[in-house]
């Protein structure tokens, strides 16, 4: 990429500008279509993405810091949230903020519980081990320590009795998944919550992926504010309601839960700092485009979609259990569904098989007793196309076996396995980036055409080791050009 500027220092044109976010977009995955199966939602509404990127556009310089300077945002908010509180059963005095994202309502859910008993030194929250990795971020962040307890090893939903067993003095929050984002199954919450409660203890859902979907079905199991314990509830508009990217909800029973989530800084001799999130300055495009989105598309439209996405899902998971190198590894309560393999090949080898094909579906690595696995996130988008889908999944099923299963070298894992990514200087993760087929010989990073190598190799390293490597990854990829 160039500075931006012609030789002149005159600035570009229209035209080169947009020529050149053409060239940049061709390398990137399809974000509409329904044939990328994780990271975007697409409900298949032409019109719905246009008035999206109307409200978008129109709403993009004002500011969300302030809602007395721009008091359209705050009544969209209000919106936006009593419409989530009427889905999601919220009773009497509830209240909700507007975020960036998932990540963000987790984020503030955590924080709201750590500050709500400053009268533990040491806090803990305790998870399910499929609870979403926003919440270990959270624990980084805010000094809570996760308590983590293993689900049920064949519905791999929480197991209810080991997590109130895990509650002690300590415990700040609960969490529970509907559904959990690996698995798309939805935990146990009645009891979870009771058993929260019982010890006075807040008792979040996360409903991020799920909490806009799982209203418009007849048969989810319970998980809303209905559910006696439940303390706080968030949701992604950016997921299945559909709307530009990035907005989420976070619903509180009452404001009192909320309060603590809030920051306030006279200390200073500027304005007085008051947050209702994380952010401070926030653009109102995106909360305007989700408004939008989602009284365009209204509830019957969203029942309609949300049905489209459920009957794929369930046609795929039939499809599935038809191809005998394959299995789901749990009944999906909602529209994500995850698959592993028997042995006779590998879900890595598979994923690059489908990307060949024209379909990004996600591996997952190993975790604990849970096996590397295939997550595929179901659109409204994707449904007239699972017959098309399932025909490249059984072509790339008999290239996967006929390739065989990824194998790593012994001494390659065994070296993986000793290695202290504590003790471990740029020049050593050079050489491993290299080694893991993330690198060239001169260095400079390249990611190979099939990524099946490196995922397996990915899936044997201890996950300190993974995340230290992705890291390292991460930060050689985000240097100036």
């Amino acid at each position: 990429m160039s500075s931006g500027t012609t030789a002149d220092g005159a600035g570009w044109s229209r035209e080169r500008i947009l020529g050149t976010l053409e060239a940049l977009r061709a390398h990137d995955l399809p974000a509409h279509g329904g044939r990328t199966l994780a990271y975007v939602y697409d409900s298949g509404l032409a019109d719905a993405d246009a008035v999206g990127l109307e409200a978008l556009a129109m709403f993009a310089a004002s500011n969300g810091l302030d809602p007395t300077a721009f008091p359209s945002l705050l009544r969209m908010e209000n919106d936006l949230v009593g419409w989530a509180g009427r889905l999601l059963d919220a009773p009497e005095g509830f209240v909700g903020s507007a975020t960036s994202g998932g990540t963000e309502s987790l984020l503030l859910t955590v924080l709201a519980a750590r500050e709500s008993r400053p009268d533990i030194d040491a806090p803990t929250m305790v998870l399910p081990t499929t609870a979403h990795a926003a919440f270990h971020k959270a624990a980084h962040y805010f000094e809570v320590r996760p308590v983590l307890v293993d689900v049920d090893p064949v519905t791999y939903r929480a197991d209810p009795d080991a997590m109130a067993a895990a509650i002690d003095d300590t415990t700040v929050l609960v969490v529970a998944s509907a559904p959990s984002y690996a698995h798309g199954v939805v935990d146990p919450v009645p009891q979870i919550a009771a058993a929260a409660a019982a010890r006075g203890v807040r008792c979040h859902v996360d409903a991020c992926v799920g909490g806009w979907v799982l209203p418009y079905l007849d048969d989810a199991p319970p998980w809303t504010f209905a559910v006696e314990g439940v303390t706080s509830i968030s949701v992604d508009l950016h997921k299945y309601a559909y709307t530009p990217k990035g907005v989420s909800l976070l619903l509180h029973r009452t404001s009192a839960l909320r309060r603590p989530q809030y920051f306030a800084s006279a200390n200073w001799p500027g304005y007085t700092m008051l947050n209702s999130t994380v952010q401070s300055t926030k653009s109102g495009g995106p909360l305007a485009a989700a408004w939008a989105v989602v009284h365009h598309i209204g509830d019957d439209g969203y029942r309609r979609l949300v049905a489209q996405a459920r009957e794929a899902t369930l046609a795929l998971a039939d499809a599935v259990a038809e191809i005998p190198a394959l299995s789901v590894v749990a009944a999906p309560d909602a529209t994500l569904l995850t698959l592993a393999t028997d042995g006779t090949c590998d879900v890595f080898t598979l994923a690059d098989e489908m990307l060949a094909r024209g379909w990004f579906v996600q591996p997952q690595m190993a975790y604990r007793s849970m096996p590397p696995t295939l997550h595929v996130t179901l659109s409204a988008a994707t449904a007239p196309s699972v017959p098309e889908f399932t025909t490249a999944l059984r072509e790339a099923v008999e290239a996967a076996m006929a390739a065989g299963p990824v194998t790593v070298a012994p001494q390659l894992a065994a070296m993986a396995a000793a290695l202290d990514p504590a003790t471990l200087d740029d020049a050593a993760f050079d050489g491993l980036l290299q080694l893991a087929g993330l690198a060239g010989a001169d260095g400079d990073l390249a990611l190979p055409e099939r990524m099946a190598p490196v995922n397996a190799l990915l899936d044997v390293a201890p996950p300190r080791l993974r995340e230290a490597l992705l890291l390292a990854f991460l930060d050689r990829l985000s240097r100036p050009s």
